[in-house]
């Protein structure tokens, strides 16, 4: 490609180092095929790494491919040796290109041992940080020329590009406990003035306020129910509470329905208009006054939807990271977990409950990394079908995967008597428009159950009794 050179000459003060003569990208391949080599003679060296490397660490494309290879063959618990990475590569299809196994036995003869990998590894990835900033200058420099592109955004994007620079290749420290704890009793005085309990993002249902305390930073939360349960009209109506009554930035990630079918169930929710009557748009004029009243405020509430269907795990992961950069999200919705597909690249096979163990497994690992709430729907099994009694369903039920169950902060249930045709509970009272919130685990807290009353012609949830009902109970008292 041929090169453009800038529309004016550059200037350049005294003592200005000039670039690289001769183009050469920073890059050391002794220390590659060192850290390699010691890989590949010692297993054991590469705990001491794992947390240091990554394939892109590498400039040579063979050493990244051998390193993928050890990764794996570490992560399924197997020997690592010359020859299980051999067969490795083979099944990858890289073996040619990495030279074949005389480049590896090469590799093993280049070194005794594996003393001072760790300080290897620190300098190769050093290396690998100056590539991808020069990679970004260069980039920055060609955008930097187009005075077609916003200059504060440009700036915004240099910001972000060089963050994700050192987050992709700085690994997190360790913590002395006397820093942690330090930590934790300013986090503890901070709450002593909160009057109302609520130590994370509000749901603004009192009862499950008081159980859960609001969505925690870091937790995964599973959602369940039965098909029909009222699992996305729950999660939209707990989105709303966020964005609209506390300003929170929330993301809704939707694998079923499409992004107008939910704005058209938020306005519902949002205006109190029966949702069949705005798919049918036959409203009359009050109603269209009410609509356009009523939604005023969700039409500022900091919201982001993205209905892409047949999200991979390292898709979601990836706008995940972006939205937390760009909009500050604190609480993300998935709907559903089922619907999650394996990520293509890892080839990890195995069967339907493997793969909903390896995703459970990446949305709690997401939720501590950006220090969010994940929210994710899931589907119970048909079990709670064939059970008798009042089916109320029960850890067990969890459809696909044992681990969601030991992944998950909080498992909560979504539970209708009159789903079932069960018109009456246990003590006589009506159960329509009754819906029960189980709490069947919480990492951090007790469980219970809280009722909330479903109103299904505007698909929303809210408090059995109002604030309003609690304030006039109060004003009997005295």
């Amino acid at each position: 490609m041929k090169k453009t050179a800038p529309p004016f000459p550059v200037h350049r003060p005294a003592g200005t180092p000039t670039p690289n003569p001769s183009g050469r990208m920073p890059q050391s391949v002794a220390l590659e095929e060192s850290v390699i080599g010691a890989l590949l003679i010692e297993r054991e060296a590469v705990t001491d790494v794992i947390d240091i490397l990554t394939s892109q660490s590498f400039y040579r494309e063979q050493h990244a491919l051998i390193f993928e290879a050890i990764v794996h063959l570490f992560n399924k618990n197997q020997a690592i040796d010359p020859r299980t990475v051999v067969e490795q590569l083979r099944k990858n299809g890289a073996l040619a290109k990495v030279g074949g196994a005389a480049y590896i036995a090469s590799l093993v003869d280049s070194v005794a041992s594996a003393s001072h990998i760790e300080d290897h590894a620190h300098i190769i990835v050093e290396y690998a940080m100056r590539r991808s900033i020069i990679q970004l200058c260069n980039r920055m420099r060609q955008e930097a020329y187009d005075e077609t592109i916003d200059v504060f955004s440009l700036l915004d994007k240099a910001e972000q590009s060089l963050f994700k620079v050192s987050e992709g290749n700085i690994s997190s420290p360790y913590t002395e406990v006397g820093n942690l704890l330090s930590s934790a009793f300013k986090e503890i005085e901070n709450k002593k003035d909160n009057k109302t309990g609520v130590t994370g993002v509000p749901t603004s249902f009192i009862d499950l306020d008081r159980l859960i305390l609001g969505w925690q930073p870091s937790d995964f939360v599973i959602l369940a129910g039965r098909p029909g349960m009222g699992k996305t009209a729950f999660m939209l109506t707990l989105l709303r509470n966020a964005a609209v009554l506390h300003k929170v930035p929330v993301a809704f990630f939707s694998l079923e329905m499409s992004a107008g079918q939910l704005a058209s169930r938020l306005i519902a929710l949002e205006s109190g208009v029966d949702s069949e009557k705005i798919k049918r748009g036959s409203l009359e004029e009050y109603e269209w006054q009410q609509l356009y009243h009523k939604t005023a405020a969700l039409a500022e509430a900091p919201i982001y939807i993205d209905d892409t269907p047949a999200l991979s795990l390292f898709e979601l992961r990836t706008k995940c990271r972006r939205l937390k950069v760009q909009k500050n999200i604190e609480v993300f919705f998935i709907d559903y977990l089922q619907l999650i597909v394996e990520d293509s690249n890892r080839g990890a096979g195995g069967n339907r409950e493997q793969q909903i163990a390896t995703i459970s497994r990446g949305l709690k690992a997401m939720a501590k990394e950006l220090g969010v709430t994940i929210v994710a729907a899931s589907q119970l099994s048909r079990a709670v079908e064939t059970r008798g009694g009042d089916k109320r369903p029960q850890l067990s039920d969890l459809r696909d995967s044992g681990t969601l169950e030991q992944d998950a902060d909080l498992v909560i249930c979504i539970y209708r008597a009159d789903y079932y045709g069960i018109t009456q509970d246990e003590e006589g009272n009506d159960t329509s428009e009754v819906a029960e919130i189980i709490v069947l685990k919480h990492r951090n807290g007790p469980t219970g159950t809280i009722k909330l009353r479903f109103i299904a012609p505007i698909t929303k949830f809210v408090d059995l009794v109002s604030n309003d009902d609690i304030m006039a109970s109060k004003m009997n008292e005295y």
